[in-house]
């Protein structure tokens, strides 16, 4: 199950850079994590300031 960006991303980026899957980029003005690429280590959702990472 991988995890996806919602609309409450403020695009401020700190999720791309600890993703040790480097799963995250930048995508349309905002953050969007690539399912084939993430590893489901939750660490991006960890790190989100707004809570803008969900289990998909």
């Amino acid at each position: 199950m991988a995890y996806k960006i919602t609309d409450a991303c403020v695009n401020c980026g700190s999720c791309e850079g600890d993703c040790p899957a480097e799963a995250i980029s930048e995508k349309g003005g905002t953050r969007w994590i690539d399912p084939a690429k993430c590893k489901d280590c939750g660490t991006c959702k960890d790190t989100c300031p707004t809570d803008a990472i969900i289990e998909e």
